[in-house]
């Protein structure tokens, strides 16, 4: 008994969703564009957090010392760092192989190459370069090394570093704000237009429900094809989405890869797609059924 009715309450909101099709169709396109920037949402998440390890992998500490420090004295303050637990390694370029370097990068401007030979002697510094076994350790890193104070130090440039990841992570952060604010909005939007379609459909079927009444029909089985309207708008809404996210996953994905190589939109899409379906289908349901049960309560008197 509880299989047939169950059936037909199905069947009852399917034909419903049918009968009022062109409202049916506005309200699914409403609950898509909610769907679509919610998605959008988790990419752009996925991609930020790429950029932001992206930078930090590539994020160093530089000690940059003073023209006359000596080499000895270099290899004392290297052999003191590298004692520390958060190291991974420490490398020691000389003046003489930070210009071979740099002649080696510039090798094709002349104007540079004329300069250096103006100057007549290294203008660079000797230096060590820090990898720490994981960017949070830098600061500590970076900590340690203005309390020793060294004499021969003439910068350190994490600080230079910090500020731009600082800077990157508070936009994101900023950007994430403004498009949780767009979905909120707009699921406003989807359940005020849900509602409203639920509402009609009632006004419609008014003269069913009051035979469904007079006949005993229960609570439930009056209000359960309005609920069906609800889970069809957001089921539908979200299969579309996902369907569009198919060939537009496809179709950005090179271009991305150019701005960021490592982060291959379209293979994330593959890699996480029951995870994003689910999420999805999760908020379309849940919005359709939040929107049906408000009107429901509202305006079925059962």
């Amino acid at each position: 008994m509880l299989k047939i009715t169950f059936k037909r309450i199905i069947k009852s909101g399917y034909l419903s969703f049918r009968r009022n099709g062109w409202l049916s169709a506005a309200t699914v396109m409403v609950f898509f564009l909610v769907l679509f920037v919610l998605g959008n949402l988790i990419f752009a998440g996925a991609f930020a957090n790429t950029v932001v390890n992206s930078l930090e992998e590539k994020i160093d500490v530089s000690i940059y010392f003073l023209p006359d420090a000596p080499e000895q004295n270099i290899l004392a303050v290297k052999k003191e760092v590298e004692m520390l637990p958060d190291i991974s390694r420490v490398s020691y370029t000389s003046k003489a192989e930070a210009l071979d370097e740099f002649r080696e990068r510039h090798k094709n401007n002349a104007l540079i190459a004329d300069v250096l030979s103006e100057i007549g002697e290294n203008p660079l510094e000797a230096s060590l370069n820090i990898k720490a076994r994981d960017p949070s350790n830098y600061a500590s890193i970076s900590d340690f090394l203005l309390k020793k104070n060294y004499a021969i130090v003439d910068k350190i440039n994490y600080f230079e570093n910090q500020k731009v990841i600082e800077r990157l992570s508070s936009a994101l952060g900023v950007t994430r704000g403004f498009g949780a604010l767009i979905v909120v909005f707009l699921a406003f939007v989807a359940v005020l237009v849900a509602f409203n379609t639920i509402r009609l459909a009632i006004y419609t079927m008014r003269e069913e429900i009051n035979i469904m009444r007079l006949v005993g029909a229960t609570k439930w089985f009056v209000r359960g094809p309005f609920l069906v309207n609800g889970i069809l708008y957001g089921g539908i809404a979200a299969i579309l989405t996902v369907l569009v996210f198919f060939p537009l996953a496809w179709l950005v994905s090179p271009k991305l890869m150019t701005v960021v190589p490592n982060f291959d939109l379209f293979q994330y899409f593959l890699a996480n797609l029951w995870e994003f379906v689910g999420i999805l289908v999760f908020a379309g349901i849940g919005l359709g059924i939040s929107s049906s049960f408000i009107a429901i309560r509202r305006y079925l008197e059962v």
